[in-house]
């Protein structure tokens, strides 16, 4: 029997579990927000990478072509900006069963004025225009998420700051799981659950160095829905476009300009020259003969060397055969996958009292 209190993962190192729902292209703010901390991370932790692709038939459960589609862009993304296949886990939600089982144990743990009081349901609701008009696993979605991480006990979880709200319901479901059925005093210090013989460890929500990317209407948080983002296989001449359109206020170069404008974002998340910012930002507050438009290009040509790599490994997965290769991927993936999800179900359920030893699940240890 595995000792929960003993297992973080085979290799020793602590776990992160995050992810993405398969409703589009991935873009900047996509980047700065979450996915540049999972590439900066993936030797120091046990890496397994989500695609929600249940979770989008909550809302497009008449797309199925689109969803599957979405779902091999999205990876293709992910390997594209640095998310190494050989050193992390790719996890297709459809293809672990645990995840399901664990939502329905989870959803009686969590009371259903609590999943609707989560902000982001709240907020998509009012979005996506669905009133009262939303299937019964909209909602839900919300406990699988929890599931979604749990089943494979991570330490942190990194987000964009909108999906913070997501890994409260899945802190204080894991408390409960442990004080109802692993004995683990309410008092426990978070930290302190796993050695106080709780199953699950309380994961931390890590939120990338850009919280919330301006898109490039220069008003809203970037979002393919809004025709305001970059994407990540966008050209120069695209970025440079895009960028050109973006709205400051200021009207010459030789006006004072606010240095936490939109443009001013963009110049310090996509500029790495400190010493470069720093003259850009007291040139343009003293308005010294500098024009938003060769700002716009600079950060365009900056932007674009970020990207150039990316749409270089993106196209190795192009087309029929780059299909192929990404499902080759999750074939051996989704085994590993399955391995860690199943022995944490095991454990789950021997927690309550479920193990009547009748259906075998494998894992390791």
């Amino acid at each position: 029997m595995t000792d929960p209190a003993s297992h973080i993962s085979p290799s020793g190192k602590p776990r992160i579990l995050t992810g993405d729902t398969p409703t589009g292209q991935l873009h900047l703010g996509h980047w700065v927000g979450s996915l540049e901390n999972r590439v900066r991370l993936i030797d120091e932790y046990e890496c397994f990478f989500l695609i929600a692709n249940m979770h989008a038939f909550t809302t497009r459960a008449d797309k199925p072509d689109g969803i599957r589609r979405s779902t091999l862009d999205i990876i293709k993304d992910w390997i594209a900006c640095g998310m190494d296949p050989d050193r992390s886990t790719f996890v297709l939600q459809t293809e672990i069963p645990a995840i399901a089982e664990l939502t329905w144990y989870l959803a009686m743990l969590l009371p259903f004025n609590r999943v609707m009081r989560n902000p982001t349901l709240k907020t998509e609701l009012e979005t996506k225009e669905l009133g009262d008009n939303y299937s019964f696993g909209f909602p839900m979605y919300t406990v699988g998420q929890c599931a979604d991480i749990l089943i494979f006990r991570p330490e942190l979880v990194p987000v964009g700051e909108d999906q913070l709200a997501h890994i409260e319901p899945c802190r204080e479901v894991a408390r409960r799981f442990s004080q109802t059925y692993c004995g683990v005093d309410p008092q426990t210090e978070d930290a302190d659950y796993v050695s106080a013989g709780g199953l699950f460890p309380i994961p931390e929500g890590k939120v990338g160095r850009v919280a919330r990317l301006i898109g490039t209407d220069g008003v809203n948080k970037m979002s393919k829905s809004l025709n305001n983002a970059i994407f990540l296989t966008d050209t120069f001449k695209q970025i440079k476009k895009k960028l050109g359109g973006l709205y400051t206020g200021r009207q010459t170069m030789d006006e004072p300009g606010d240095i936490n404008n939109s443009l001013f974002q963009y110049v310090r998340a996509f500029i790495d020259d400190a010493g470069r910012v720093a003259e850009l930002e007291k040139k343009y507050a003293e308005g010294d003969n500098i024009g938003d438009g060769h700002i716009k290009v600079e950060v365009a040509e900056h932007i674009d060397r970020l990207l150039g790599p990316m749409r270089a490994r993106r196209a190795d997965f192009e087309g029929e055969k780059g299909d192929e290769k990404i499902l080759q991927i999750l074939r051996e993936h989704t085994r590993r996958a399955n391995e860690a999800a199943e022995e944490t179900l095991y454990l789950a359920k021997q927690a309550m009292r479920l193990d009547f030893g009748i259906r075998e699940l494998s894992f390791p240890g």
